[in-house]
């Protein structure tokens, strides 16, 4: 019988990477309650806005290349840490949203909507994108993923909308350094891009074809009849 230590080991070799996408996800959020505690930030309501956001989109973009590292690589790792990585990017969306309705607009909401929602753009599509979000992270469990049968993919796609809205949002964020968010459009852009049917099928005819071993039979000698010897 495998002892426990052993039962573990080899249950962290088989998940280690939906282990891994677990704990780095939540890096992001140990980090901001830590420095928040800390009381050293000059502004830390814009520094945790700046914080949620870029750990939103981060995650975002982390579960969309999950599919892609398996049709191109066949990293089957990948797909188990898509829902993680995902439903970290609707907290951290939450967190954002939540940080600027209510230490910005102490959480009026007629205030926000009225002055954010709708006068500034990348307000109107950041919100866009947490309303996609919503549906996306209520139903990501089991039991809605049987309810609603072949919807629920068509459903999930809309993933790549809010990845849009998202990235938008960032652009139009900021004013100086478009860096950032220019990094997240080009990686985002090739994602959409191998979803085209036909580079996925180019893909798919280009990977390797895993070759099936044939076991030899070991061929048996087959023994001739002994004839009886004829009576006269």
């Amino acid at each position: 019988m495998k002892t426990l230590l052993e039962t573990r080991l080899a249950y962290v070799r088989k998940h280690w990477f939906w282990l891994l996408a677990m704990i780095g996800g939540a890096i992001p959020l140990v980090l901001l309650t830590w420095g928040l505690w800390q009381g050293s930030w000059i502004d830390p309501i814009s520094e945790t806005t700046s914080r949620t956001g870029s750990a939103a989109i981060l995650m975002l973009i982390l579960s969309l290349t999950c599919t892609p590292a398996n049709t191109l690589f066949g990293f089957k790792q990948a797909l188990p840490a898509r829902k993680p990585l995902g439903l970290y990017a609707f907290l951290y969306v939450c967190l954002h949203l939540l940080n600027f309705i209510g230490l910005d607009y102490g959480f009026s909401l007629r205030a926000f909507f009225d002055d954010a929602l709708l006068q500034k753009r990348f307000m109107i599509v950041g919100f866009g994108a947490f309303l996609i979000l919503l549906p996306l992270a209520i139903t990501s469990t089991k039991g809605w993923m049987k309810r609603l049968g072949r919807n629920w993919k068509r459903l999930h796609q809309l993933v790549y909308v809010a990845g849009i809205l998202a990235v938008l949002h960032f652009l139009w964020l900021v004013k100086i350094d478009i860096t950032e968010p220019v990094i997240y459009g080009v990686i985002l852009a090739f994602l959409l891009v191998l979803r085209l049917p036909a580079i996925r099928q180019w893909i798919s005819n280009m990977r390797p074809k895993p070759v099936r071993q044939t076991v030899e039979r070991p061929q048996v000698a087959r023994k001739r009849p002994v004839k009886a010897p004829a009576v006269e």
